[in-house]
């Protein structure tokens, strides 16, 4: 399942110094608007320490993390909508994205321009916020006026449905209320899925802060939070030059450098957690000589839905699932123990996964 997440901002926030520490791929991120002319991906791990403790009581040849891409593209400024700046184009690139991360500047420094001048988080997501609304209008009135030519001329169901959700979603982008802020059924959210709102998107907003705010932050990142709080979104407190620096440290140095600064973990590392949360999602862990790996799942998967994650003949051909829970394979010292204590669990179709759980599936096509 692949998890990825679009980052936006107005230029000069610290989106490039974030995508560098994300990737660190060294993408230029010079103090001028619009350094980024084309929209720049990274994948990254997800960090999870139990993988690294799997895999040495299995005595794993690999170990492969969860992943998450995260696409960086130009700055947005107020009339992107309408080819200000870089204009919309790169809008289009998210469009995909599972979530939407968002970098607000929380920090002084004469040294880096703002291209409004001054810092005003409020004013910046204001100003995203609705260049993303007239985006997604902008989407609307195409898709709605084939989809009306249709419902008119001969009606198909699926049309139907696709046309009476666009009637439920104009409105209210005409009164600037994103598409994630409105009810929607089960069969209208799958239909909505395909139709890549950006305002449908979850958010996250990433308050960037400076060093000296590490652990505490200014009034401007408790702006940032009560607006993400507001909005029912997620909130992180980062400083991406910080983060860019850790990103090119060795594990042992990272962890030292962590503790100087009094946080359990790295800005990145609470990015992905959030948007796990944000996103609804969990981890089940699979391990053995070979390959220790963390699958993603969404939360509430059965059983045969998350052997499907591996490969569709897992799904279609489940018989059940050997489960032991982490704690128990970790305090056994792996199956072995597991199973000769008893903890090992057989579990069928209607088992719903569970965070951690270690998983061997049988099947049969």
């Amino acid at each position: 399942m692949a998890l990825s997440i679009g980052i936006v901002g107005m230029p000069n926030v610290g989106k490039s110094t974030l995508f560098n520490a994300i990737t660190n791929a060294g993408i230029e991120a010079s103090n001028y608007p619009f350094c980024t002319i084309e929209p720049n991906t990274g994948i990254v791990p997800i960090n999870d320490t139990r993988l690294d403790i799997l895999s040495k009581i299995s005595g794993t040849q690999k170990i492969i993390h969860a992943t998450i891409e995260f696409l960086d593209i130009a700055g947005l400024v107020k009339g992107a909508s309408k080819g200000e700046g870089l204009g919309n184009k790169f809008l289009s690139n998210i469009r995909e994205v599972s979530a939407i991360a968002h970098v607000v500047r929380c920090f002084e420094d004469p040294n880096v321009a703002h291209v409004t001048g001054k810092i005003d988080p409020a004013d910046d997501i204001e100003t995203i916020n609705l260049e993303l609304i007239l985006s997604d209008l902008e989407m609307l009135e195409k898709m709605f006026g084939n989809l009306e030519k249709k419902v008119k001329k001969a009606p198909d169901p699926d049309s139907k449905k696709r046309y009476d959700i666009l009637l439920k979603i104009k409105p209210n982008l005409e009164k600037n209320i994103p598409v994630r802020k409105l009810s929607f059924t089960e069969e209208e959210q799958l239909i909505l899925r395909t139709m890549n709102f950006l305002t449908s998107k979850k958010v996250i907003y990433v308050a960037n802060i400076s060093e000296d705010l590490i652990g505490h932050g200014n009034t401007h990142t408790e702006k940032v939070k009560q607006i993400a709080e507001a909005d029912g979104d997620e909130f992180a407190m980062i400083s991406a030059k910080i983060e860019e620096e850790i990103s090119k440290l060795e594990p042992a140095e990272k962890a030292m450098y962590l503790k100087e600064l009094g946080i359990p973990e790295s800005g990145l590392d609470t990015i992905a957690h959030k948007c796990f949360h944000l996103l609804g999602l969990q981890t089940y862990l699979t391990t053995g000589e070979k390959e220790t790996r963390a699958w993603t799942i969404k939360k509430g998967f059965k059983a045969p839905q998350a052997a499907g994650v591996i490969h569709t003949d897992f799904e279609r051909g489940f018989i059940r699932a050997n489960i032991v829970s982490y704690n128990d394979f970790v305090a056994n010292n792996g199956w072995k123990g597991a199973k000769e204590k008893g903890l090992m669990r057989q579990e069928g179709k209607d088992y719903i996964m569970q965070d951690g759980d270690i998983v061997e599936f049988l099947f049969n096509v």
